[in-house]
C-alpha cells in the first residue's frame, strides 16, 4: 500500500477552504479602543468588523450598503428623484386648484361696481 507523499510546498486548499467557510457562515471581530489621560477619557473608538458573503449579509439583515448614498448612488438618487417628481406635482395641482378658485373669483369681483372718490370743492 503506497503511500503518496509530496515534498516542497504544501497545498494551498487550506486558505481555501477557511475561506470559503468564513465567507459561509460568516466572522465577527469586535473591540474598542479607549485612549485616557488621568482617568479623563480623551478617545473612544468603537470597531466592529462582519467578514462574510454579500448572500449571508443580506440572510442576517445587513444589506446597508444597498441604501447608503456614497456606495449605490444610483439607488438613492432614483427614489429621492421619484419623491421630488411626487412634491412637484403635487405643488402643480394646489397651484392649478388656486388658480381655478382666482379665476371664479375675478369675473365676481369685477362685476360689482366700485365707488369713486371724488373731490369736492370746497
Amino acid at each position: 500500500m503506497p503511500t503518496q507523499i509530496e515534498y516542497g510546498r504544501p497545498h494551498s486548499t487550506g486558505l481555501v477552504e477557511v475561506l470559503d467557510r468564513v465567507l459561509d457562515k460568516g466572522l465577527f471581530v469586535g473591540g474598542d479602543i479607549r485612549i485616557s489621560l488621568a482617568e479623563v477619557e480623551l478617545l473612544t473608538i468603537r470597531i466592529r468588523l462582519i467578514v462574510c458573503s454579500l448572500d449571508k449579509a443580506r440572510e442576517i439583515g445587513l444589506d446597508w450598503w444597498m441604501y447608503d448614498k456614497h456606495l449605490a448612488p444610483g439607488r438613492v438618487a432614483a427614489s429621492e428623484q421619484t419623491a421630488l417628481e411626487r412634491r412637484v406635482a403635487d405643488l402643480e395641482r394646489a397651484l392649478a386648484a388656486e388658480r381655478k378658485k382666482t379665476a371664479r373669483l375675478a369675473p365676481a369681483t369685477a362685476r360689482t361696481p366700485t365707488r369713486r372718490r371724488t373731490r369736492r370743492s370746497r
